[in-house]
C-alpha cells in the first residue's frame, strides 16, 4: 500500500470513528482482525538463555550495586528504578550521572527490555548483556575508568568471589567484565510486566473496558500498530521519526551515529508501548512530558493526520493505561550486599 492510499484509509477510519462517537456508540466490537498485531508477554524473555537461579541472584546484587561506578554512588538502579517501572525517577528529559554530567538521551524503561530487537534508541548493543556494560565505563554516566577496575574491586569482595563462583561453577576465573555484563543481563531477562491487555488477548473479553477498547480501535484504525506491535508493542525494529513529516530537532541522527549511513538519519528503535503511562518523559530527546501530547505528535510527525479530536486522543490514552502491568516486586526486591573486603578499591579520584 502506498503512502497516500494508506493516509485515505486512516482519514476514512477516523471519519467514521468521529461519527460513531457524535452517535454515542459505545458498544466497541473488537475482531481477530483488530488483534493480529500483538502477542502476550511471554513469563521470561530467554531468547534462548537458560539462566540458573545462582546468576539471576548475581546479575539483581549488580545491578543494585553503585560500587560499580567511579563514584560508588551510582548503580542501574539509579537511572532505571525498578520500583518505578525502570525509569529515573529524578525526572528531567536526560538522566545525570557521574558529577551530575547530562546523558545525551532520555533513559529508557528496562521492563520488558530484553526481548527487544536490540538496546538503546541507535541499537548499538546487541542485547541487554552487551548493554548492562556500556554505561559501567561511560565516563558521562556510571565513570568506571576501565573494565579492570571493575574486576578488581569485585574480586576484593569475597561475597562476589563465593557469589561468582556460583554462578559460573567450573571457570578458573568467573569475574570478568563480560560475566558482570552477563549475569546483569540474566537477570534482565526476567522484568517482565503483563498486564489486563494480556489477558484481553488470551482471551479474557472483560479485561478491558469499553473505552479501552475504543482506544484500541483507533489506535489499530490509524495504523499505530504498524510499528507498535508483537509482545512489546514497540521494540521490533527501527523506523524514521519523521516519516510523514520532519521531527523538529534533527540535532540527533539516531542510528545513522552508529552505522554512518545516510539511509539511517533519524532512525529511532520503536519504543515499546508497554508501561508507557509511567514512563516518561517521552521520545529519545525525552521532550514531551504527557501522553495526550504525544499522541498527538506521533499522528502528526508519522501519519501526517492532525484531525484526531480531544475525544479520540483521550481514548488511546486510556487503552494505552491497560498495558500498565505489575511490577514483579519480589523479584525485584533490592537484595543485601556483599560487604567491602579489606583491600576493596574507595571512589575513584578525579
Amino acid at each position: 500500500m502506498n503512502h497516500a492510499t494508506r493516509l485515505l484509509g486512516i482519514g476514512i477510519a477516523a471519519a467514521a470513528l468521529m461519527l460513531a462517537g457524535a452517535a454515542g456508540v459505545e458498544k466497541i466490537v473488537i475482531t481477530p482482525d483488530d488483534l493480529a498485531s500483538f502477542a502476550p508477554l511471554p513469563k521470561t524473555m530467554s531468547h534462548g538463555h537458560h539462566e540458573s537461579r545462582a546468576k539471576i541472584d548475581l546479575g539483581r546484587m549488580l545491578y543494585y550495586d553503585a560500587r560499580l561506578s567511579g563514584g560508588h554512588d551510582l548503580s542501574c538502579n539509579t537511572c532505571h528504578d525498578l520500583a518505578r517501572f525502570g525509569v529515573d525517577p529524578r525526572g528531567g528529559p536526560v538522566s545525570l550521572g557521574h558529577k551530575g554530567k547530562k546523558g545525551d538521551r532520555n533513559a529508557p524503561t528496562v521492563y520488558n527490555a530484553a526481548g527487544q530487537v536490540a538496546q538503546f534508541w541507535d541499537g548499538r548493543a546487541k542485547d541487554v548483556e552487551a548493554q548492562a556494560m556500556g554505561p559501567i565505563t561511560n565516563p558521562v554516566e556510571m565513570a568506571m575508568p576501565d573494565p579492570k577496575r571493575v574486576v578488581a574491586t569485585l574480586r576484593s569482595i569475597p561475597g562476589y568471589v563465593k557469589a561468582f563462583a556460583k554462578a559460573y561453577p567450573g571457570v578458573k576465573q568467573p569475574i570478568t567484565f563480560e560475566n558482570v555484563g552477563d549475569a546483569i543481563g540474566a537477570f534482565e531477562r526476567g522484568l517482565v510486566t503483563p498486564s489486563r491487555f494480556d489477558a484481553f488477548l488470551e482471551g479474557k473479553k472483560d479485561a478491558l473496558t469499553e473505552p479501552e477498547k475504543r482506544g484500541l480501535k483507533i489506535f489499530v484504525d490509524l495504523g499505530c500498530d504498524a510499528c507498535h506491535s508483537g509482545p512489546y508493542l514497540g521494540g521490533a525494529g527501527f523506523e524514521k521519526l519523521g516519516a510523514a513529516r520532519p521531527y523538529p530537532s534533527q540535532k540527533d541522527l539516531g542510528r545513522y551515529a552508529v552505522t554512518h549511513d545516510p539511509d539511517d538519519k533519524m532512525l529511532f528503535k520503536v519504543p515499546t508501548l508497554r508501561n508507557v503511562t509511567r514512563t516518561g518523559p517521552y521520545f529519545h530527546d525525552g521532550h514531551y512530558t504527557d501522553l495526550p501530547t504525544v499522541v498527538r505528535a506521533m499522528a502528526k510527525y508519522q501519519l501526517d493526520v492532525e484531525a484526531l479530536t480531544d475525544a479520540q486522543v483521550n481514548d488511546i490514552v486510556t487503552f494505552l493505561g491497560s498495558l500498565e502491568g505489575e511490577i514483579p516486586k519480589a523479584y525485584v526486591a533490592e537484595p543485601k550486599l556483599p560487604p567491602n573486603g579489606p583491600h576493596t578499591p574507595g571512589p575513584v579520584a578525579d
